[in-house]
């Protein structure tokens, strides 16, 4: 069987190497295939030694490889990822953030046909896709990069994030596609009890969900303690949380 790539990337401070060391622990138990891990990052401190470390590639763009503050913002540092050559990668590759909760087998996310396949942003009906977890192959996309590079400031006045530039600039080329729906969810929008529910009943899991995504408030250290982290969303302890996310 082919050995294929799963990717993350780590910058800044926002989330510390437990992070990159949880999510390696969550692929080893939930991905089958021969699978080289791989962490693209600008600090390597307490990232666990068996973890393929690599520094963030430097892509051509000014902005990106001096690091000016507004890369470090709404994912944009994910586009290191279509770097060509990125480093010895090569082939099918799955991207997945640091903040998500692995509760499924991995191993259909390289089964369906496509060139880019992605999460449907859940709250938007433009065909957005959200790239908490997206599959390509490594190299295949560097004109997006090359785009960018040449017309930074036409792209950047179109758009508010990374996923609505390299999602929307792949669905004009007719290069986008969708998982299931049901294989990736969002832990506010699809495992939070609804209204009053939330103060009675814990968060679940989703039935047929592989990755539950926690983007915005709360994070996972958050849901294992009952932290929602905004007044208007109530969240309790979630174990199954704890029991995943390690």
């Amino acid at each position: 069987m082919q050995t294929v790539n799963v990717l993350c990337i780590k910058w800044g401070t926002k989330y510390g190497p437990d992070y990159v060391n949880k999510l390696r622990s969550m692929v080893r138990r939930h991905l089958k295939r021969p699978h080289r891990f791989v962490c693209l990052t600008d600090d390597r401190a307490g990232i666990e030694p068996d973890i393929e470390v690599l520094d963030i590639p430097a892509v051509g763009i000014a902005d990106f490889d001096q690091r000016k503050p507004w890369t470090f913002g709404h994912g944009w540092l994910k586009l290191t990822s279509f770097a060509n050559p990125l480093y010895d990668l090569a082939g099918p590759t799955l991207f997945i953030d640091l903040d998500v909760v692995i509760v499924g087998s991995l191993d259909e996310f390289f089964d369906p046909p496509g060139e880019f396949l992605v999460i449907k942003e859940w709250d938007k009906r433009d065909g957005t896709g959200n790239t908490s977890v997206y599959r390509y192959t490594i190299g295949a996309h560097r004109d997006a990069l090359d785009y960018l590079r040449d017309h930074q400031a036409e792209a950047l006045a179109k758009v508010r994030n990374e996923q609505e530039y390299i999602t929307g600039y792949l669905a004009r080329q007719g290069k986008l596609g969708y998982w299931p729906a049901e294989w990736c969810r969002s832990f506010k929008r699809h495992c939070v009890r609804g209204l009053l529910l939330g103060w009675f009943l814990p968060p679940r899991i989703p039935e047929g969900a592989k990755v539950i995504a926690f983007h915005g408030k709360p994070n996972p250290p958050d849901a294992i303690a009952g932290r929602s982290g905004k007044w208007y969303r109530r969240v309790l302890p979630t174990q199954w949380v704890a029991d995943n996310w390690r």
